[in-house]
């Protein structure tokens, strides 16, 4: 792990949309595993502002989202699908067919698990997959005691995620109680993961992630095996972490050929 520690969720942000700019413009056929949530809206909002105003190329992009509520159609206000719409897709050029998301309306929900799977697959699998880290550490909608060689599947959410996601609805009792979502193996098969978290809400969960054992009970924690992932904090959800300074240190003195921001 990496661990880049800004002043603010903007700073932090603007770091990320450097990141995912280099990796399409390094490789323009690039294949993006995108999350969703409040902590990835500033960086839409600057990888739109990269394709309108720097001509950042999404032509070639293939997509794939980490999830979707069950039983919520693109259509509905608080599905992903709408959200991606409104906070990404209508603003770069990713072409449609090459836009995945999974489909909370499917009739055979294991059969498009395996088939979401095979679609990564046949792209050649993800190359830079963004998360987000729930305060309970979860990744994607993999709740604590997930396994950690899952893969995209049905999953049941905690009472504390579906309280913490009731801001997305008009009352608690619509927010689902199943989603579909990645698998944490899945996800660690990504080549490079950048995971954001922001606030002092998320504070005791990045913790537990970076500096805490490995656990089903910390989803999160994972990320300490994948070889090629960086974190992008501010200093609220730093403010646990107990190496803080030395993070700070390394990110501040890397020598300028390990620089790639």
């Amino acid at each position: 792990m990496e661990i880049i520690i800004l002043p603010t969720a903007e700073e932090a942000s603007e770091v990320a949309a450097r990141l995912v700019a280099r990796q399409v413009r390094e490789k323009p056929a690039s294949v993006l595993g995108l999350a969703t949530g409040s902590t990835p809206c500033k960086l839409y909002d600057l990888l739109a502002r990269k394709h309108r105003e720097q001509g950042l190329d999404f032509a070639q992009v293939t997509s794939f989202n980490l999830d979707e509520y069950v039983g919520l159609g693109p259509d509905h206000p608080a599905s992903y699908h709408r959200f991606m719409e409104e906070n990404l897709f209508s603003h770069v050029n990713i072409p449609r067919e090459r836009i995945h998301i999974p489909d909370g309306l499917a009739t055979d929900v294991p059969a498009h698990c395996a088939a979401y799977e095979k679609a990564i697959a046949d792209a050649g699998g993800i190359d830079l997959q963004i998360l987000g880290l729930g305060s309970d550490g979860h990744l994607g909608f993999n709740e604590p005691g997930s396994s950690l060689a899952s893969r995209t599947r049905i999953k049941t959410l905690t009472e504390r995620t579906r309280s913490d996601n009731a801001r997305f609805f008009t009352a608690e009792e619509q927010v689902p109680h199943h989603v579909i979502t990645m698998g944490l193996g899945t996800i660690m098969e990504s080549r490079m993961c950048l995971l954001l978290a922001f606030g002092k809400a998320k504070a005791e969960a990045v913790a537990a992630s970076i500096e805490g054992p490995v656990t089903a009970n910390v989803p999160g924690s994972l990320l300490q095996f994948h070889p090629r992932t960086k974190v992008l904090l501010d200093a609220e959800s730093a403010s646990l972490l107990q190496r803080a300074d030395y993070y700070q240190w390394v990110y501040k003195n890397k020598p300028s050929w390990q620089t790639d921001l």
